[in-house]
């Protein structure tokens, strides 16, 4: 319990970090209303919504809610689709270098976590893993597709 929570702490820190600190005040408005409706005002909010699933994640991973190992799953899906999209070259990301690599290890983390049951929340079942690799792939398509 005591490592389920330390984990839980740390991926909040660097979710907050990631995404209060950097993204949110690296983000540009549009001065004019028409600013508002173009792809590349909401692409650029791709890197914060990796941090906000991190988010979520460390918190029901802290409670100890049967949820955890699914958003972890999505989390680690959306972060990893992120780092070879971009190698890969089929799409942009907002998401720096030193972003990735930190959402990369702790992808990793949240792989072993989900997919192991480390800390017994529950199995996640084959649908569970399959709808956060398709949402991850949503997630990722919309906001760095453009």
């Amino acid at each position: 319990m005591k490592t389920r929570k330390t984990i839980a702490i740390s991926f909040f820190l660097i979710a907050l970090v990631m995404g209060v600190v950097i993204f949110y005040f690296d983000l540009s408005f549009p001065t004019g209303l028409e600013g508002y409706f173009k792809k590349s005002y909401y692409g650029q909010f791709g890197a914060l919504a990796i941090a906000i699933e991190l988010m979520v994640a460390s918190y029901y991973l802290f409670k100890g809610n049967k949820k955890a190992n699914f958003y972890l799953a999505l989390f680690g899906f959306t972060a990893v689709l992120d780092i070879l999209f971009h190698i890969s070259g089929f799409l942009t990301s907002n998401v720096p270098i030193y972003g990735m690599i930190m959402f990369g290890i702790c992808a990793i983390i949240s792989f072993y976590i989900s997919f192991s049951n480390s800390f017994n929340l529950g199995k996640i079942s084959l649908w569970g893993a399959l709808l956060s690799f398709v949402m991850g792939n949503v997630i990722e398509w919309f906001f760095n597709f453009y």
